[in-house]
């Protein structure tokens, strides 16, 4: 596939560009900084500098011709997200360009918190995590939250991604998956588990217009 990836600075990001290339697949990281990238060239990786993301001219060129897009986008911190939201504003301008080029696939990283409570996710989770997460970092979820109303609200074929926290760990490829809902006790996740995530659900029938809650 010819893929564009947005936030490929990022742990998770730098993780999709690079499972991409070794998986054969032609790759456009979308950058502001390419030092950051720190990914060797390769034949198959284009790096494009793309400053602001709510900027539909400047998105088209690295959208055109593509099949499918992947958001690894995200506020840096609470702080962030309150001040400058990113990733609502970023997807409302991504999806209203990818309409234009004629790209309807797409992923994008959320986070566990924005699904639905269930009794699954176990009373600790329910009642004491998720609270006190969702009041410390409100305004980076409520970012997250825009995001995922803009991706749904698109004609995209879409797939949103829900890992709990991130850990820098080595690829595992055996993370649990659930279709609308958290992971039944699932606290942890490899950023790289995430990456293989957002790519597999591309060609997996089952999750366009669905969220896909992912942990260990």
């Amino acid at each position: 596939m010819r893929l564009t990836v947005f936030g490929a600075t990022g742990g998770v990001g730098r993780e999709v560009v690079r499972q991409a290339l070794e998986a054969g697949h032609e790759v456009t990281a979308v950058v502001r900084d390419p030092a950051r990238l720190r990914i060797p060239a390769h034949e198959r990786l284009r790096v494009a500098v793309v400053r602001d993301l709510t900027d539909g001219d400047a998105l088209l060129p690295v959208l055109t011709g593509r099949d499918a897009v992947v958001s690894a986008l995200g506020p840096a911190n609470n702080k962030q997200a309150r001040l400058a939201p990113v990733t609502g504003p970023a997807l409302r301008s991504i999806v209203a360009a990818m309409d234009r080029a004629g790209v309807s696939r797409l992923s994008a990283v959320s986070a566990a918190p924005l699904a639905p409570d269930t009794r699954g996710d176990g009373a600790l989770a329910r009642l004491v995590l998720y609270p006190i997460l969702r009041r410390a970092l409100r305004d980076l979820y409520a970012d997250l939250a825009v995001m995922e109303a803009e991706i749904a609200a698109s004609g995209t074929r879409w797939t949103v991604v829900r890992p709990p926290r991130l850990l820098n760990r080595p690829r595992t490829g055996s993370y649990r998956r659930a279709l609308d809902a958290n992971v039944p006790g699932g606290k942890v996740i490899p950023r790289a588990d995430v990456a293989d995530a957002l790519l597999t659900t591309l060609t997996d029938p089952t999750t366009p217009g669905h969220a896909l809650g992912v942990a260990t």
